[in-house]
């Protein structure tokens, strides 16, 4: 593998989620990584995106003779990373008091939604309920109700992201002390790391505690979505006074770039205005008048047509997925060793990374 993690081990006891994402981007920036998973045709196994860059090797982690076999695993990885509730990982022998003391040097990567300890450790939950505990996912929607937005923020954003930032610390950490550690990464707390900005807003009286009351939340007319004459959306950006007065001098609404328009009382009539405006043409004849008038206006694109886009074609910001289709490309692009979407490695291949016979999962199989 190549990638600036060439050489960094991992033993993914495979999940569903965050851990799973985790894994794809470990793989693309050339972690050696073996994905231990249940049994082809078993609830709670995890296929296709997120999980098909990997070596995987199905296996009952009740079984003793496997746990003896991951600790072996263990002993030359770096990372070893899991998505269970908690206490299973103990239950099962394999618990981070065992791997550290089978190599003092491992970091033990825990991912949950709730976290290891605290009233609501064990019970079940999914990303709206853990966005829904931090505050954040009141302040999402219009006026009437919060929305429900895509699982992108607890479980990837708080979840995956977090849990990778965690993860390279301890990495980084192990490699100059010499000591491993146990990362419990909650996407409850990772939420609220991506929250700080409007608690931060709010403590120093600069945010309503209210829905679509905000310049960030869909209340101002510089900061939306307008619908165009085809039915179909823009996105509208223009924080800044000088990007609201390109804007208005476009749409030709005076009162968008006016001074007037930092008063939220006047929002309700400027947002209807440039409603209106928009609604007389479609969103590409607005885009081509919006071409280098620094707008901060951009279309938004559905699925199928964002993998066309010139600017996401020109950077080859999506690739071909392995079962058809479009994928994002891995990312950040790094410019001495890039990331790379590889193909599953051949399980001998990564066993033989770890210094581990084939023959010894064979025995087990």
């Amino acid at each position: 593998m190549s990638g600036p993690l060439a050489g960094i081990k991992i033993v993914e006891i495979s999940a569903t989620g965050p851990v799973a994402l985790f894994g794809q981007m470990m793989a693309d920036l050339g972690a050696t990584i073996l994905r231990v998973d249940r049994p082809s045709g078993m609830e709670g196994r995890k296929e296709g995106i997120h999980a098909d860059n990997r070596a995987v090797v199905e296996c009952d982690l009740k079984n003793p003779q496997v746990v003896s076999w991951i600790l072996d695993l263990v002993r030359s990885a770096d990372v070893i990373v899991e998505g269970y509730r908690p206490g299973v990982m103990e239950r099962l022998g394999l618990g981070p008091d065992v791997c550290l003391k089978a190599n003092p040097k491992v970091v033990f990567a825990r991912c949950t939604g709730w976290g290891q300890t605290g009233p609501l450790a064990q019970e079940p939950g999914h990303d709206l309920n853990y966005l829904a505990l931090t505050g954040a996912l009141a302040a999402i929607g219009p006026e009437e109700e919060p929305v429900v937005p895509i699982n992108y923020v607890a479980d990837y954003g708080g979840g995956a992201m977090l849990l990778a930032v965690g993860v390279l610390a301890a990495v980084i950490s192990a490699r100059t002390t010499g000591r491993g550690q146990v990362i419990d990464n909650a996407m409850v707390d990772g939420v609220g790391v991506l929250d700080s900005i409007l608690y931060e807003l709010f403590n120093s009286g600069r945010w309503q505690n209210r829905r679509a009351s905000n310049f960030l939340d869909g209340a101002a007319p510089y900061y939306r979505c307008y619908k165009c004459a085809d039915g179909k959306w823009v996105a509208v950006g223009s924080l800044e006074m000088k990007f609201r007065q390109a804007l208005a001098g476009v749409l030709g609404v005076t009162a968008l770039g006016a001074a007037s328009s930092n008063d939220p009382q006047n929002w309700p009539a400027i947002t209807a205005e440039v409603a209106a405006v928009f609604a007389t043409a479609t969103r590409d004849e607005w885009m081509k008048r919006m071409i280098g008038k620094e707008t901060c206006c951009t279309p938004v694109l559905d699925l199928t047509e964002a993998p066309h886009h010139p600017h996401n074609l020109a950077r080859n910001s999506f690739i071909r997925a392995p079962a058809g289709g479009w994928t994002p490309a891995p990312a950040p692009r790094l410019s001495s060793t890039p990331a790379e979407r590889h193909t599953a490695p051949k399980v001998d291949d990564v066993l033989a990374a770890f210094g581990m016979a084939k023959e010894r999962l064979a025995a087990i199989a």
